[in-house]
């Protein structure tokens, strides 16, 4: 279920996996966004289904995309922020709405290729009031170093069958998140892959609070983190040879505030 930061609604709707590309001749701007509105004037929907105040999820649909070609800039806060306002200046029975955008990256300069896994995403609620949130992120780290890693120590009883170990390979997923006005994912990817490459950890909890940490103390616009970590680790196969990991896998969360 869509969570809100302003709270929890009785009623919303929207348009999910609207892709958008703007080519321009230097650039690829491309984004997955989802547009959910709420407010009183679609209550009626739900309960006689008239349909009077009803913006169609279609035409929301369209408005993104065609509104895209309107949007000047190139990073996704901006671009939330950009629909947000058009969308509640052109639509008055909106009380508030939510827009979030997850990039669709292409590296090039000539030759444009998707680049995989890593995701920068954006967030914003907005009412008649203002913003009530903007939150950004990236989505899809995944992030593996062959060795400096152990995990020893952990409660052992008749349910432990997982053996201690001082140098493992770890092989982890994350996702961040971060409250913070000016766009700052460069910034934050680069300190994930330096923890993640230079400190040595007893437990992915660790790296996760120093990844936190080190976001907080190096971005001063930064004024909460919020990290979620799979642990991906491979399961050994002989000396050399691994295979991935087995369906149930560890889920670390952790949120650091100023």
């Amino acid at each position: 279920m869509h969570q809100f930061p302003s709270g929890p609604k009785r009623n919303y709707y929207g348009k999910a996996d609207v892709i958008v590309y703007r080519i321009r001749p230097d650039s690829v701007f491309g984004a997955n966004v989802t547009m959910l509105l709420y407010g009183e004037a679609f209550w009626p929907t739900y309960t006689t289904g008239d349909n009077t105040g009803l913006v169609a999820t279609d035409s929301m649909k369209n408005f993104i995309q065609r509104e895209t070609q309107n949007f000047s800039g190139d990073n996704l806060e901006s671009y939330c922020r950009f629909l947000g306002e058009k969308f509640l200046g052109r639509y008055q029975q909106v009380e508030g709405l939510q827009v979030t955008a997850v990039e669709i990256p292409y590296d090039g300069a000539v030759e444009y290729v998707p680049r995989f896994t890593e995701r920068v995403m954006a967030s914003i609620e907005m009412t008649r009031a203002g913003v009530v949130e903007l939150r950004s992120g990236i989505h899809g780290f995944k992030l593996l170093r062959l060795s400096g890693s152990s995990f020893t120590g952990f409660v052992r009883d008749e349910y432990t069958t997982l053996p201690e170990t001082t140098d493992r390979p770890l092989h982890m997923w994350l996702d961040v998140e971060w409250l913070s006005s000016p766009p700052v994912a460069a910034h934050v990817r680069d300190i994930v892959h330096w923890v993640f490459r230079t400190f040595e950890s007893g437990s992915i909890q660790q790296v996760i609070y120093r990844i936190g940490v080190k976001v907080l103390a190096d971005v001063p616009s930064v004024s909460e983190v919020r990290l979620e970590a799979n642990n991906r680790t491979w399961d050994r196969v002989t000396e050399e040879v691994f295979t991935d990991a087995r369906p149930p896998y560890g889920v670390l969360g952790l949120t650091l505030r100023r």
